[in-house]
């Protein structure tokens, strides 16, 4: 668990590991230099829960992997401060890692909203799994709180998470463990994602397209012939990039820039057609900032 000022779900997201029926775990605690009460809520549990503090708050790449290497078991999941489990989460997905090839477990999960809307990830389709490395470059749709990893897996990597990134860290290493080691998956709803605009996401929204700009430069450095053997996947990654600063546009209500934006292309995919005419019309534009976050 890494925190930073996460003190108003804290208590929340650490009682639903304790809760777990799966007993053989520890909670390694990072503490971001939070400056709110984070430290006095995390303290207040027994030994099962490791505290450490940082001296001055990091980058959240940085901070996951001071988190990281202090994990003593062979397994490694993550919770952040504001998401959840469910009882059985570990219980059902430890298992999976009694075939050889698996690095990476997820499960099902509910996005869930402070307004009490709620969302299940994966609706009427199981998400791809084995070797997904080219999945994950299509549409990535892995979200932190159901993953569970092998330990081991992380030591064909020259580096853990990148201090580099702030909002992508997490994409950025399960892609490239993805690249490597086979994942698994339990078709069960055992994790809950809260989707806020306290978020370091939501704030820091902008960044994406920076981040997932540099991530495909990295990717040219570790996979030969990246660019020419993945060029359908790229074509969508800049697309997804050209989405986020859209994105950006209209959460902050630049409705003339997501016309600029969209205008060259309008005719190249419908949901750009589609989303350049909502810019004009006020009620269907609050409509759809729903939607993005």
């Amino acid at each position: 668990m890494n925190c930073y000022n996460g003190e108003k779900y804290l208590r929340e997201a650490i009682d639903s590991v304790y809760a777990q029926t799966y007993k053989n775990w520890e909670i390694i605690f990072w503490d971001n230099a939070s400056t709110d009460k984070s430290d006095e809520i995390a303290k207040s549990y027994d030994s099962k829960l490791r505290y450490f503090r940082g001296e001055k708050t990091i980058p959240l790449g940085a901070a996951r992997n001071k988190a990281l290497e202090q994990c003593r078991g062979e397994y490694i999941a993550f919770l952040d401060c504001d998401d959840l489990w469910y009882p059985e989460k570990l219980e059902k997905q430890i298992p999976l890692f009694n075939n050889a090839k698996i690095g990476i477990a997820i499960c099902n999960a509910i996005y869930f909203y402070d307004d009490g809307h709620e969302k299940k990830i994966y609706k009427s389709k199981k998400p791809p799994v084995g070797k997904v490395f080219k999945n994950l470059l299509n549409k990535y749709y892995i979200s932190i709180p159901t993953v569970v990893i092998r330990k081991q897996a992380l030591k064909i990597l020259d580096h853990w998470f990148d201090p580099n990134f702030n909002l992508i860290e997490e994409y950025d290493l399960f892609i490239r463990l993805s690249y490597y080691w086979e994942l698994s998956y339990v078709d069960l709803i055992l994790a809950k994602y809260r989707v806020h605009r306290e978020s370091t996401s939501f704030k820091e929204y902008g960044k994406f397209k920076t981040e997932m700009v540099q991530f495909l430069e990295k990717c040219q450095l570790f996979i030969p012939n990246f660019f020419k053997d993945y060029s359908v996947q790229i074509n969508k990654i800049e697309n997804m990039i050209l989405w986020f600063k859209v994105t950006e546009c209209w959460l902050t209500g630049n409705y003339k820039s997501v016309r600029t934006i969209l205008k060259p292309i309008l005719f190249k995919d419908i949901k750009w057609f589609v989303l350049f005419s909502i810019s004009f019309i006020p009620y269907l534009r609050k409509l759809i900032s729903k939607r993005f976050i």
